[in-house]
């Protein structure tokens, strides 16, 4: 990289290598008070949070990035339950699950279980020095986060969104995307309108990929590579030509009853903390998250979902459970039902049916939007509401949520409005 290269750039803002380093080094220990803590971040200053992020990893701490959209009162409890963690000695990056809601959820890994698999990427996206890696998911993912510290190591550009979205100028810049099909779909639309870019590869995580993505890319010129990952276990298996997944570089992948387990040097270290979460190991090895899968011998990874019926979104993994254990705190709603419905674009968008008693009027949308965005990230809070007096129930009764979920896709049930 040349000095006057950008080595960051959002926005109007670009600042080259040595530009970059100085901010880091004026930075400080940006409030590591012991080696392997993690420290919170929170900036909507895009440029502003990747820099303490750095800089606190260069003091020996461990950076945990925040989402800006969130709700003052979801932050303000993740970094009072941060601040009462342990430091965690070798461990170096820090990132939210998907799934974080009330109860956070935070991974920690080592360095190595970052860099060990670059080399199988750069192999993937011919990766180089002179590249300009775009990264239109916001840095609280684990995605955007794994792609900064790659880039910083190969030497090549990071350009970070100017919103919360792709941008038309972003374009002009931009070689390599890595992002989620959502952010995908909004570059093609825009080349497809006549938007000229640089693209040539597009790295993109699911477990499921639209095969008219593929298709749409490279008639834009874009080499697409999927891959299946997932936070706590990195890369699990790569797609880069449309022929199915395969295991990443390093992995070794088993299924049990229909359940995917992996084993590679990828691993994150866990969970920080005593909460729980569905990441398991066993003592040969090998980890899991519940994914299940089911195919045949030409794509033998096909995903099927998750074993905690988590719902895969646009650029998460939503556990229903502790969305609906978030809304059962909303005053006016007596239980809740939080269920994937069904769309073209996100793969899923995230539903909840909830029972407000007998003779009682659901609060308005956006008065539940209000209340669970104090409860909920903003990739958890239900798109679409649905309101019942009582919720169907089994003879147990526990709800019947395939029922709760057939009558909300068949318009049978009551909306929120």
């Amino acid at each position: 990289m040349t000095s006057e290269r950008a080595a960051v750039r959002c926005g109007p803002t670009a600042l080259t290598d040595a530009q970059l380093s100085e901010r880091i080094a004026a930075a400080g220990a940006a409030g590591v008070d012991a080696p392997g803590r993690v420290v919170p971040i929170l900036d909507a200053d895009r440029v502003a949070a990747l820099t303490t992020a750095l800089a606190v990893r260069a003091a020996g701490g461990v950076p945990l990035i925040g989402d800006d959209r969130w709700h003052g009162e979801y932050w303000a409890r993740l970094v009072a339950t941060v601040a009462e963690a342990d430091p965690v000695p070798g461990m170096a990056w820090a990132t939210f699950s998907s799934g974080s809601t009330g109860t956070p959820r935070v991974i920690v890994r080592t360095h190595d279980s970052w860099s060990t698999s670059y080399p199988g990427v750069e192999r993937l996206c011919d990766l180089t020095a002179d590249d300009v890696v775009y990264l239109p998911s916001p840095l609280v993912s684990s995605v955007t986060m794994f792609s900064v510290v790659h880039a910083r190591a190969v030497g090549a550009s990071i350009l970070l969104p100017r919103t919360h979205t792709v941008s038309d100028p972003d374009l002009a810049h931009a070689t390599v995307l890595h992002g989620t099909p959502y952010a995908l779909r909004g570059v093609l639309e825009r080349i497809e309108a006549g938007l000229a870019h640089r693209l040539r590869v597009a790295l993109v995580g699911g477990a499921r990929l639209d095969p008219d993505l593929r298709s749409r890319s490279e008639a834009a010129g874009i080499r697409l590579v999927s891959y299946y990952g997932a936070a706590e276990l990195s890369f699990v298996a790569v797609d880069p030509d449309g022929r199915g997944l395969r295991p990443f570089d390093g992995v070794e992948t088993r299924v049990d009853d229909g359940v995917l387990w992996v084993r590679s040097p990828y691993f994150a270290g866990g969970y920080l903390g005593t909460v729980p979460g569905p990441f398991r190991r066993d003592e040969q090895g090998w980890g899991t998250v519940g994914d299940l899968v089911g195919g045949d011998e030409a794509d033998p990874l096909r995903f099927r979902g998750r074993s905690d019926g988590a719902i895969l979104t646009a650029a998460a993994t939503v556990i229903p459970e502790d969305v609906e254990a978030a809304l059962q705190r909303i005053d006016g709603i007596e239980d809740a039902v939080v269920f994937g419905l069904p769309n073209t674009r996100a793969g899923s968008l995230v539903a909840a049916v909830i029972e407000t008693g007998p003779g009682a009027r659901p609060p308005s949308v956006r008065e539940l939007r209000s209340r669970a965005g104090a409860l909920l990230s903003g990739t958890h809070l239900p798109r679409r509401w649905f309101w019942t007096e009582r919720l169907p129930r089994t003879a147990t009764g526990k709800p019947a949520r395939n029922r709760i979920r057939q009558d909300a896709i068949e318009g049978t049930v009551s909306r929120v409005v």
